[in-house]
């Protein structure tokens, strides 16, 4: 299998998902009617870390992604920008067989917890989208066999379901 730089960022964002846990443990954002949220964001990485208030931690600078790590508190986000529509979106398709939620706006996207998200969506604008939950029934708490790159994921231990 040959793998892309698409798919090694999503390694890494898969990784802090993992870090992170595996889903929301809530229901959706998308329609929670809130009109406060800013008009969204856009430009380089750096500019939207620097609107988002995060010192970015490069871990991919690639000419198709651009992948940080960023802190808010104790709490740790992904923050990557895409050269393309569709290569943001293929990314975001693919990251969402994780579970985990999203936050998406132009050609970026932010992964990490609820809470984090959506201090993020009051400064970088963008919408919320959820992946698959998988913390309940199918898998029994397991592990996931292995990530898009055939490596092996600590995925969901720990989950009640």
């Amino acid at each position: 299998m040959r793998l892309t730089r698409p798919r090694l960022a999503l390694t890494g964002a898969v990784a802090v998902l993992a870090l992170a846990g595996c889903g929301s443990g809530g229901g959706g954002n998308d329609g929670d009617g809130r009109s406060g949220a800013p008009v969204t964001a856009t430009g380089s990485l750096e500019h939207l870390a620097a609107e988002a208030k995060c010192e970015p931690d490069m871990q991919t600078d690639a000419d198709t992604i651009r992948q940080a790590i960023c802190k808010t508190g104790k709490e740790k986000y992904i923050l990557a920008t895409f050269a393309t529509d569709r290569g943001q979106r293929e990314w975001i398709d693919t990251a969402k067989d994780y579970g985990g939620l999203y936050l998406v706006g132009r050609k970026w996207v932010a992964v990490g917890h609820e809470n984090v998200l959506e201090d993020l969506r009051g400064r970088l604008g963008g919408d919320v989208e959820e992946g698959i939950d998988h913390s309940g029934g199918g898998h029994g708490g397991g592990a996931h066999a292995s990530g898009p790159a055939g490596e092996k994921t600590s995925g969901h231990t720990g989950h009640g379901g």
